[in-house]
Parts: C-alpha cells; structure tokens; sequence
C-alpha cells in the first residue's frame, strides 16, 4: 500500500474518532487496532504504534480533566505511579506467557458489568462514601489492573470506571476522568517497553496521533459539559463492544 497523504490522512481519521470514544470511555483500540494491521503493520507493530498514538489523546483528556478539576482527589498520583509500574511488570510478563485464559474470562466480565449499570441505573450518577482510603485503592487497584493493561489490556478501562465508581464511590464524570490519568499511566509504561524492543512506527504513529488531540480534545470537552447522561451509553456501547470481540476471537480463534 503507497503510504501517501491520503492514507495518512485515513489513518487520522481513524485516530480521531478512537480520541473521542477513549476520552469519554476507552475502547479506542477497537478502532485503531484493526486500522493498523490494515495498513500492513505486523501485530507487534500495530500494538505499539497503537500504544504512541493513544498515549498522545490520553495526556490531552487528562489535561483537560484537571483543567475543569475532575483530578483533585486524593492518591491519583500514587494510583498512577502504582499503575505505572506494575504494567510494566505486565508488558514484560507477556512476552513469556501467553495471555488466552483472560481471553475466555474478559468478556463475561465486562457482560457483568454492562448488566450491573443496566440494572443499577443510579450507580455513578452521583458520589458516595467510599469503600477504600485512597492508599488502599491505589495499591490493590493499580497493582492488579495495572499489571492486567500490561499484560493484556482490553476492558482495562472499564475496570477501572467501575473500580472508581464502586470503591472510591466517585460519580461517573469523575470515575472517567481518574480512569484516563492511569490509562495514561499503564500506556506509557507498555509504550517504554515497545519503544526499547523497536516496534514503533513514528510515521504511522504521527498521523494517527494527529487525529487523536482532535478527537480527544472534543469527546474530554462533552464529558465535562454532559456528565454523567452523555457518558453512560456511550460506556455501555463500548463495553457490549469489547464483549463481543473478545467472544467472536475467542469462538474463532
């Protein structure tokens, strides 16, 4: 394939409408995945560049949500310092273990959940007591899903929603914003570890990084002004959407 303006400016497409769907409720790898490996990027490839690229609309929805002060509570920089590095530990795990029982285990996870928000309409629409202090939640939280991004990834925002809302008992706009800071977190360490291995591709990574500021600039700004009305089919949309990925590779593969 020529790797012309028109394909860079596909591949931005395809980055900015992923920006968006990450800035309000992660999946955004659902998108950008699929559109790397079409432009002819081996899997450690695209995995990597993927990982550039999304780090770059992350950073720019966190900014944003501290911006608008959905990043004041207590323990965020040890929740994502935790992250941090146990998804490096996860990014190195995967290269001497093969991740296939979370394959078979996500998905009914994230089908839990969906249910759970069907069923509980009012969870996350406003705050709660929470469950955990601050230095419990991000030792537990940002060890286990931490090391889960790494090693594996998909849902790991969506854990980390729900793990926000049920434990520190933010609301949904608050959950979401905390999710993007250790998103953050967790991407750049599996970023270090692909950029060390040499699988980036800075070209491709660039215009897909183009299209992401975009993307997550517009879908941070909704968040803010919306809330928790805006946020919530668009979580369960991705979540069902993740669901049946992983159900359809694991009934293929």
């Amino acid at each position: 394939m020529s790797a012309d303006w028109p394909f860079y400016l596909l591949l931005a497409g395809v980055g900015c409408a992923a920006g968006f769907v990450d800035a309000v409720a992660g999946g955004g790898g659902l998108l950008t995945v699929p559109a790397l490996l079409w432009a002819g990027l081996t899997p450690a490839e695209a995995l990597a560049t993927n990982k550039l690229q999304s780090s770059c609309g992350t950073a720019l929805a966190v900014v944003s949500y501290a911006r608008a002060g959905l990043l004041r509570e207590r323990g965020v920089r040890a929740e994502s310092a935790v992250t941090f590095t146990a998804a490096l530990a996860g990014a190195w795990a995967v290269t001497r273990a093969d991740p296939a029982g979370l394959r078979l285990a996500i998905p009914w996870l994230l089908l839990a959940i969906v249910a759970l928000l069907w069923l509980r309409p009012a969870l996350g629409a406003e705050r709660r007591a929470a469950r955990l202090r601050p230095a419990v939640f991000a030792a537990l939280c940002g060890t286990v899903l931490g090391f889960y991004d790494g090693f594996f990834g998909p849902g790991a925002g969506t854990f980390w929603t729900m793990a926000f809302i049920l434990l520190l008992g933010l609301d949904l706009r608050a959950a979401t914003a905390h999710t993007k800071a250790v998103n953050l977190a967790s991407n750049l360490a599996a970023l270090a570890v692909f950029l060390a291995a040499g699988h980036v591709r800075f070209d491709i990574g660039a215009a897909m990084a183009a299209g992401q500021l975009a993307g997550a600039r517009l879908g941070a700004r909704l968040v803010i002004a919306r809330g928790t009305r805006f946020i919530r089919p668009v979580f369960l949309t991705v979540a069902l959407a993740l669901a049946a990925r992983l159900l359809w590779a694991s009934v293929r593969g």
